[in-house]
């Protein structure tokens, strides 16, 4: 299993359309890896801390592949630029990557 994290950090006057994002962006991925072997898609949204204080980040996103080949295969297959140029549609936030395995 490979997993592939993208974090949208949180700054003052962030642009970030959570239901874009969950309604066409997330199924755009979805419908362009899964093919090449994305598994799950777990999509998570910042919340204030226990004190208050905002989140450090507007939105995560885990895209989870059956291996880092299949991960490879995906980020450096044919639909992966439609996914990237999809992102200005409902965000200006430049995000984290992490890429982790089990």
């Amino acid at each position: 299993m490979a997993v592939f994290s993208v974090f949208y950090p949180a700054h003052e006057g962030a642009k970030f359309d959570h239901d874009y994002y969950k309604a066409v962006h997330i199924p755009l991925a979805q419908k362009a890896f899964g093919p090449t072997g994305l598994v799950d898609t777990r999509i998570l949204r910042g919340v204030p801390g226990p004190d208050g204080s905002p989140p450090p980040f507007v939105a995560m996103v885990h895209l989870t592949f059956r291996d880092a080949s299949a991960l490879q295969a995906s980020l450096g297959g044919p639909e992966a630029p439609d996914v990237q140029a999809d992102v200005a549609n409902f965000t200006d936030i430049t995000p984290v990557i992490q890429i982790s395995v089990e």
